[in-house]
């Protein structure tokens, strides 16, 4: 009978292809969700983040509504997980985009949907909305005739 010591391999060591698995399937999974964000996939979503003052000029025109201030107070800037949690939808040779993010208001949160048309380098908006939760109450900041 010998008296060896035996040396087990760590947690780690032992589950290493299951950590691996689960770390792909949770990379693939992310991927897919900023894919059905719309019908052109990554490529919108990565358009808007790079579209700040698409969504910076519509801040400034909610925050200049007296509703929206009596609503939810006085919109912060939009982070970037916003828009990758968003919805966000370009046609027309990316000269028409239909963007849908989350905002965060001095009193509660809400949904800033903005419709919008480049012109030139400009954008011209459409619509801009915002949307509430507790009470449901959808505030038309912006309508084009």
């Amino acid at each position: 009978m010998d008296n060896d010591l035996i040396i087990e391999k760590s947690w780690l060591k032992k589950n290493w292809t299951r950590i691996s698995l689960i770390v792909f399937l949770a990379i693939f999974l992310f991927i897919i969700l900023l894919n059905a964000n719309s019908k052109n996939g990554l490529a919108d979503t990565v358009s808007a983040l790079k579209e700040d003052i698409l969504y910076e000029k519509a801040i400034q025109i909610a925050n200049k509504d007296a509703t929206v201030l009596k609503t939810i107070g006085k919109i912060g800037s939009i982070d970037k997980l916003a828009i990758l949690e968003g919805n966000t939808s370009y046609t027309n040779n990316n000269n028409s985009v239909n963007l849908s993010i989350r905002i965060n208001g001095d009193k509660k949160q809400a949904k800033l949907d903005i419709y919008a048309t480049r012109k030139s380098s400009q954008w011209d908006y459409q619509k801009i909305v915002i949307r509430t939760k507790n009470p449901n109450k959808e505030i038309s900041v912006f309508a084009k005739p």
